[in-house]
């Protein structure tokens, strides 16, 4: 079983940037691949990223690319989002997946696609 924890999120001015992090335990996610969902108030869950067991292979949401860089460090059981040029549309709680699958970057948008869910990190841009 893993637990993952998200921590990072915060009050930003537009412009700005956050660094969140997820870090897992329970077991070693070094095998899986990862990613990271917002929720809006009111709107629906949605992909924002994905990066594959090596961190080699990442993918995007085009409402977030160049702006968003997911990353890990593997020895430290952690996924990283860093997020630049924020904007109040960004506005979320975000959530970290993980699946001990290989990395489909189509199949990694789908929310059943993944296995394991953070509680989640609120960020709030402001205008």
């Amino acid at each position: 079983q893993v637990q993952l924890v998200e921590s990072g999120g915060g009050l930003v001015q537009a412009g700005g940037s956050l660094r969140l992090s997820c870090a897992a335990s329970g077991s070693t996610v070094s095998s899986y691949a990862m990613g990271w969902f917002r929720q809006a108030p009111g709107k629906e869950r949605e992909f924002v990223a994905s990066v594959s067991w090596s961190g080699f292979t990442t993918y995007y949401a085009d409402s977030v690319k160049g702006r968003f860089t997911i990353s890990r460090d593997n020895a430290k059981n952690t996924v990283y989002l860093q997020m630049n040029s924020l904007k109040p549309e960004d506005t979320a709680v975000y959530y970290c997946a993980a699946d001990s699958s290989r990395l489909n970057t189509i199949a990694s948008m789908a929310l059943d696609y993944w296995d394991y869910w953070g509680q989640g990190t609120q960020v709030t841009v402001s205008s």
